[in-house]
């Protein structure tokens, strides 16, 4: 027995000559030639219908069989293919929830840095203010320290000129 996919590439081939534009000048040239024959007293009239009528019904039912052969051939891929597009679908999906993921981990690491950033710039504002007031303390000491010198030196001189009056 032949093999099925001999058989369907021959049916495939069979049914692309057919619908070809050789298959009409040919079919064109054989009904021609079928009818020149009877003119030209080659073969009866009813016997040359009887022939070409044969001819013509045996290959309707081949090119039926044969057209049927191809649109199954063709069912089968088109299943293939929607196979093949369902999982591309999926894989679609499978990726389209990876980006999804990944969207949200970027998310996450961008709020993240955000944070640092914030607690980076908080804490700079935090040592900028103790600096500021570090140094307001140490001015409000020196200032305070500067009077208490100018005191003790008044107080000195103020006790120098008490002991330099002349007693009374």
């Amino acid at each position: 027995m032949p093999d099925p996919r001999d058989i369907q590439r021959t049916a495939l081939s069979i049914t692309r000559v057919v619908g070809s534009p050789a298959s009409i000048v040919l079919h064109t040239l054989v009904f021609a030639a079928s009818f020149l024959a009877v003119t030209f007293d080659i073969i009866d009239f009813d016997r040359m219908l009887l022939i070409l009528t044969t001819i013509v019904s045996l290959e309707a039912i081949y090119l039926a069989i044969f057209i049927q052969m191809t649109i199954n051939y063709q069912a089968q891929s088109i299943a293939a293919v929607q196979e093949d597009v369902e999982e591309i679908t999926e894989d679609v999906g499978a990726i389209q929830e990876n980006v999804e993921e990944l969207q949200e981990n970027v998310e996450e690491i961008s709020e993240g840095v955000e944070e640092m950033s914030e607690e980076e710039e908080s804490e700079e504002a935090t040592e900028e203010r103790r600096k500021l007031e570090q140094k307001n303390t140490l001015e409000n000491i020196e200032t305070n320290l500067q009077r208490l010198i100018a005191d003790i030196e008044h107080l000195k001189q103020t006790n120098q000129s008490k002991d330099t009056k002349p007693l009374l």
